[in-house]
C-alpha cells in the first residue's frame, strides 16, 4: 500500500491588483492536471461565515469600521477558515492554495492601519492555532499599477482597495519586509512579469516542494504547516 501524500499549504500574497487570484487558479489547474487533489480557497471567506464577514468588511455601505474591528473581523474569518477548511484538507493530504492568509492582516492592519505588526500576528496565530504555510508566493506590485489594473474594468474598488496609494505603499513595504525575514519560506516575484512567466516560476518552486516531500521519510516531521507562535 502506498503511503498517503502529506498535505501542502501555499499562500498567495501581495497588494490589490497583483494577480494573486489568477496565479492561484493557474497553479491549481496545473496540479490537478497531474491527478493531484487541490483545494483553492480565499480570504476573507472560504466558509459560509467567512463569506458573510467578507461582505461586511470589504463592501461599502456598512458604516464606519475602525481599525481594531477590521482586524478582528479578518481574524474571525481566518479562524473558521483554518479550522473548518484548511486543516481538514491538509490532514487528507490535499494541496491547499489560499488567496491571502495571515501576512495580509500583518501588512494591511498591522502596517497599513498602524496597529502594530507583532500585535496583529499574535492575534492571527492564536486564531489559527499557529497554522502556517509551507510556502508564501508574494506577487510584488507597485500601488499605482495595482490601481490601474483594478479600475480597468467595470468592477468598483472595494473598501480597502479604494484607500489612498500611501496606504497601499505601506502594505507593499510590509510584505517585502516579511519576505526578507524568512527568504526560504517565500517566493517573491514581480507582478509586472507576464502571466505565463509567473505561472512557470511558481510551478517550478512547487515542484521542488513536492519532490522534497516525496523524499521525506515516513514519520518524519513536516515543516511549517504545524508551526506555532513567534514572529518570522
Amino acid at each position: 500500500m502506498s503511503k498517503q501524500r502529506a498535505g501542502l499549504f501555499i499562500a498567495f500574497e501581495g497588494g490589490d491588483g497583483a494577480g494573486k487570484s489568477t496565479q492561484a487558479a493557474r497553479l491549481a489547474e496545473a496540479l490537478e492536471s497531474r491527478g493531484l487533489t487541490v483545494l483553492l480557497t480565499r480570504e476573507p471567506g472560504g466558509t459560509p461565515v467567512g463569506e458573510k464577514l467578507r461582505s461586511l468588511v470589504l463592501d461599502h455601505g456598512h458604516g464606519e469600521i475602525d481599525a481594531h474591528t477590521e482586524a478582528l473581523i479578518f481574524a474571525a474569518s481566518r479562524a473558521a477558515h483554518a479550522s473548518q477548511v484548511i486543516r481538514p484538507a491538509l490532514e487528507r493530504g490535499d494541496i491547499v492554495l489560499t488567496d491571502r492568509y495571515i501576512d495580509s492582516s500583518v501588512a494591511y492592519q498591522g502596517a497599513g492601519r498602524a496597529l502594530g505588526e507583532d500585535a496583529v500576528r499574535s492575534l492571527n496565530e492564536w486564531a489559527t492555532s499557529g497554522l502556517q504555510p509551507h510556502l508564501t508566493v508574494l506577487l510584488d506590485v507597485d500601488p499605482a499599477v495595482g490601481r490601474r489594473r483594478r479600475t480597468a474594468g467595470e468592477t468598483a474598488e472595494d473598501r480597502l482597495e479604494s484607500e489612498a496609494d500611501e496606504f497601499h505603499l505601506r502594505i507593499r513595504e510590509a510584505f517585502l519586509e516579511l519576505a526578507q525575514r524568512r527568504p526560504e519560506s517565500y517566493l517573491v516575484l514581480p507582478a509586472h512579469d507576464s502571466v505565463s512567466m509567473l505561472s512557470a516560476r511558481i510551478l517550478e518552486r512547487v515542484d521542488t516542494l513536492l519532490a522534497e516531500q516525496d523524499e521525506t521519510p515516513a514519520g518524519a516531521p513536516q515543516a511549517r504547516a504545524t508551526a506555532v507562535g513567534g514572529a518570522p
